[in-house]
């Protein structure tokens, strides 16, 4: 046959198998479905633009119908614009019906509660909600299908097998050139990291960047690059970085607090983990953040260097790799504005995917490589599962992020809390009121009043029976909060699911059921 390069090509050559004939340089959006490997559409090919005036115009080049699922991240956290614009301008339309996949929900977001109780929305999945107007519309069973729970690696595993199937990714995008190569690491909206965009630039079958800062061709340095980009829009804002920032990340100046943190680092030391290369992460709680101050004091105290800090980072971190302490930094999400310059301008300052910290069917995800993991928590069951989704009152207030991944990757994984919260209420229970990270991963719980080592760490066990260190059975604590006035009354559940909790693999940990 004739190809339309004039050339007599076989149909069939032994050896290479059925050709399929050149029909032209610029042919593409019409070759064969027979060497098409993907079916993620092109939109854009040599003299065709990606640049579009409006939000209101790339919408009318999606093709947008009923049912869609469209994603959002969550990097500018509480300063977020961008979700409320695209999905109001598509409500406007009057598609219905869709999956609003955006990574993380907050406060900011409460404009889009009325597209839940109108059915414009009627699926949500992420792996980060804020206290807020969505978060209370879930509890109340607005939503008409549960709320899909997702680890921050096991929504990035999620999507990269297929489970969640991405129509338009909407990427907030501090810088972007034209053709949509973008970062976030400069521009007046800069937010750090955009790691928790990689997998749906990769895998969604449509991907748009919405930028404040439009900058000339080539955008550098690009985090994500135009070959994954279909469009392009330019708005006067994409959000406030401002809004990055909370009070949970300011580290705790409380007496008590503080001896919590340090006795957290004792018993890391005294377990062998304080030492040279050491690779370690904190939420960003007060405590937490307490418990890697602490560690830097006794990296100086003995002379020592750590390997790795990773996850969502903070100036802690940032001061420590400055410092010499640390020898690199892996970053997911940056909070605050020390860590977001020193990402821009620090090359052992390292941004890394969603999947790449914490999915479980990747090559290696960094949180294998961890030494040792500070956990956050709302409850801790005397089974040591741990809930950060839902508060005792039944009230969705948090969702799972990084902890069921990092509980399972690191070499120690360590709740540190005061044993009594607000109300009063014990955090210990016996049993939690959502199971976000199942206990066989959790090691160690240490508290004011004690530290309990899960039995099933008898290495922990024989390592600290000499310590010193005020040992107790995970029991004994929650028998101490009753004796302190625990006032925990179980919260009032009907039979409704408003949320499913899955766990990093995938699989079904729990259920979140309405609040009556």
């Amino acid at each position: 046959m004739i190809n339309a390069a004039g050339r007599d090509i076989p149909e069939y050559i032994e050896g290479y198998g059925k050709t399929v004939p050149y029909q032209g340089a610029f042919a593409m959006s019409g070759r064969p479905t027979a060497i098409v490997q993907a079916s993620r559409p092109k939109s854009a090919v040599r003299g065709e633009s990606k640049l579009c005036a409006s939000i209101d115009e790339v919408l009318d080049k999606l093709d947008l119908h009923d049912g869609m699922t469209f994603s959002f991240h969550h990097h500018l956290r509480n300063g977020d614009y961008v979700t409320n614009m695209v999905m109001l301008a598509i409500a406007k339309r009057g598609i219905k019906d869709i999956h609003l996949a955006a990574t993380g929900l907050f406060a900011c977001h409460d404009p889009l509660v009325p597209l839940i109780e109108d059915g414009t929305i009627t699926r949500i999945s992420l792996s980060t909600i804020g206290r807020g107007g969505i978060a209370k519309a879930i509890s109340a069973g607005k939503l008409k299908t549960p709320c899909v729970f997702y680890s921050h690696g096991g929504r990035a595993c999620a999507v990269e097998n297929g489970r969640l199937h991405v129509d338009v990714a909407f990427i907030a995008a501090p810088t972007a050139d034209p053709q949509g190569n973008m970062n976030g690491c400069t521009g007046k909206s800069a937010c750090g990291c955009l790691s928790y965009n990689h997998a749906d630039a990769e895998h969604a079958d449509r991907v748009v960047a919405i930028t404040d800062n439009l900058v000339p061709y080539p955008c550098c340095p690009a985090e994500i690059t135009e070959n994954f980009v279909d469009y392009v829009v330019a708005v006067d804002s994409i959000g406030d970085p401002a809004g990055i920032v909370s009070g949970a990340t300011q580290i705790t100046t409380n007496p008590d607090r503080l001896a919590v943190a340090d006795l957290c680092a004792e018993l890391l030391d005294k377990a062998g983990y304080i030492k040279e290369g050491m690779n370690f992460q904190t939420g960003a709680g007060g405590i937490s953040l307490a418990v890697a101050a602490k560690i830097r004091d006794r990296f100086l105290a003995k002379g020592i260097r750590g390997g790795f800090g990773s996850g969502g980072i903070t100036s802690y971190f940032v001061d420590m790799l400055h410092e010499g302490l640390l020898r690199a930094l892996w970053d997911v999400q940056c909070f605050d504005q020390p860590s977001i310059d020193s990402v821009a301008n620090d090359p052992a300052h390292m941004v890394m995917s969603g999947s790449h910290y914490g999915s479980p069917e990747n090559k290696g995800c960094v949180a294998n490589s961890l030494d040792a993991m500070i956990l956050g928590a709302f409850e801790v069951d005397t089974d040591y599962n741990i809930n950060v989704i839902t508060g005792s009152n039944g009230i969705i207030m948090s969702a799972a992020g990084g902890n069921p991944d990092t509980a399972a990757g690191a070499g120690i994984s360590i709740v540190a809390s005061m044993l009594m919260k607000k109300g009063p209420t014990c955090f210990i229970k016996k049993a939690v009121t959502t199971v976000t990270t199942p206990g066989e991963t959790v090691d160690a719980v240490v508290t004011d009043y004690g530290i309990a080592i899960n039995p099933l760490r008898t290495d922990l066990l024989e390592a600290l029976k000499d310590s010193g260190l005020p040992l107790v059975t995970i029991e004994e604590l929650q028998k101490k909060g009753e004796e302190l006035g625990d006032v925990y009354t179980a919260p009032s559940l009907g039979d409704k699911i408003v949320g499913v909790v899955e766990y990093r693999d995938g699989t079904v940990i729990d259920v979140v059921r309405q609040v009556l």
